[in-house]
C-alpha cells in the first residue's frame, strides 16, 4: 500500500528544546534538537484502520500467538499460551512501587479483545478509539504496510510540543487549567480511584479532546505510542560528528543502540526496548506524571497491554 497523507498533517521542521528537569531523571538534560519536516497522523492508528490492515493482509498480532518457550527459558507450560497484559483496577491502595498488583497477563486478550476474551471492540463500540494490545512489531507492520513509518523519540516530542517551547504539558504548564482536561488520564489516586473528571475509565474516541496548534490530537494521554528508536537510560546528547559536545544542536537524533545480554548456554535472545512516548490514561499525579511532551518509558518490544497504541509518519525523504 503507498503512502496516504489523508488524516495527516504537515509539521514544519525546527530546532526546539527537548527534555525536562523538573521530574524523572531519564529525560534530562536538555538538549537543543533539530528534526526536519514530516507527516504525521492527526490521531493514535485506531481499531477501525488496524481491522482494514488485518482484512487485507492476514495479519496475526503478537499477542494472538502462543509464546515460544525457547525465547523464554524457565517459562511455565501453563503460560505458554496466547494473551497479553490487562490493567485491573485494584480493590484499595497498594504497594506502587509492585505493577503486579495492577496488571494481569490475560489469556485470550488482543486488539480485538483488549480487555480479555469476554469483550471484543464490536460489543464495547471501540472501533473509533486508538487500536492497543499492540507490540512494537505489530505497529511497525502496519506501519510499513501504510507506506509509512513509526516517529523517532525527537520528532514525537517536537509534535507534542505544538510549536511551543518550554511548556511542562502540551498546553502550558498547567496540567488542568481552570479546571478544563485536555486529555485522557487518570483523575484520583492511583489505581484503585478514578473521578472520572474527564468522562472516561479506560480509552476514549481519538479526537475527544482538543489539537495542539499543529492539528494533531491525543499525543498526551490516551494510549502510550511507540517510537522506533531504542530505549537508553540517559538521552543522546551529541551527534556522533560533535560527540562530547554538549552544546550543540542535534540533528534528527535517532535514539540508543540495541543492548542485550544472552547466557552462551541460552539462545541469543535479543529483545530489547524502544522508548514510548506520550503516557496514557493510566497516568497519575500521584504515580506515573507522564502525560508530558518530555516524558519517556521503556517497553519490551515483544510485550502488548491495554494502554499501548502507535501513531504514524512520513519523512519527506520517505
Amino acid at each position: 500500500m503507498s503512502s496516504d497523507r489523508s488524516g495527516m498533517v504537515l509539521v514544519q521542521g525546527g530546532t526546539f528544546t527537548m527534555g525536562s528537569e523538573k521530574f524523572y531523571p531519564e529525560e534530562a538534560p536538555l538538549r537543543k534538537t533539530r528534526v526536519s519536516d514530516f507527516w504525521m497522523d492527526t490521531t493514535p492508528v485506531t481499531n477501525r484502520q488496524y481491522a482494514e490492515f488485518v482484512e487485507q493482509t492476514g495479519y496475526v498480532t503478537l499477542a494472538e500467538k502462543a509464546p515460544d518457550p525457547k525465547l523464554y527459558p524457565g517459562m511455565l507450560p501453563e503460560m505458554a499460551k496466547a494473551g497479553a497484559l490487562v490493567f485491573c483496577k485494584a480493590p484499595g491502595p497498594v504497594d506502587l512501587r509492585n505493577p503486579a498488583n495492577w496488571w494481569q497477563f490475560v489469556f485470550g486478550a488482543d486488539w480485538r479483545h483488549p480487555y480479555g476474551p469476554g469483550e471484543d471492540i464490536d460489543t464495547l463500540d471501540l472501533w473509533d478509539h486508538p487500536v492497543v494490545q499492540i507490540a512494537y512489531e505489530d505497529a511497525l507492520s502496519y506501519a510499513k504496510w501504510a507506506g509509512k513509518s513509526l516517529p523517532t523519540e525527537a520528532e514525537h516530542e517536537y509534535a507534542a510540543r505544538g510549536g511551543h517551547e518550554g511548556f511542562e504539558f502540551a498546553w502550558g504548564d498547567m496540567l488542568a487549567p481552570d479546571g478544563k482536561m485536555l486529555a485522557n488520564f487518570w483523575q484520583g489516586n492511583f489505581p484503585y480511584e478514578n473521578t472520572l473528571s474527564d468522562g472516561y475509565e479506560r480509552t476514549s474516541p481519538v479526537g475527544t479532546f482538543p489539537s495542539n496548534d499543529y492539528g494533531l490530537h491525543d499525543l498526551i494521554g490516551n494510549v502510550w505510542e511507540w517510537t522506533k528508536d531504542w530505549w537508553s537510560e540517559r538521552p543522546i546528547t551529541a551527534n556522533k560528528k560533535v560527540r562530547g559536545q554538549n552544546c550543540c544542536t542535534l540533528e534528527n537524533p535517532r535514539g540508543g543502540r540495541l543492548a542485550h545480554s544472552f547466557d552462551p548456554g541460552m539462545p541469543d535472545v535479543r529483545i530489547g526496548r524502544k522508548v514510548l512516548k506520550g503516557g496514557s490514561h493510566l497516568c497519575a499525579a500521584n504515580y506515573c506524571q507522564r502525560y508530558r511532551p518530555a516524558a519517556r518509558h521503556p517497553e519490551m518490544i515483544d510485550t502488548a497491554t491495554s494502554h499501548i497504541g502507535f501513531r504514524c509518519v512520513v519523512r519527506k525523504t520517505q
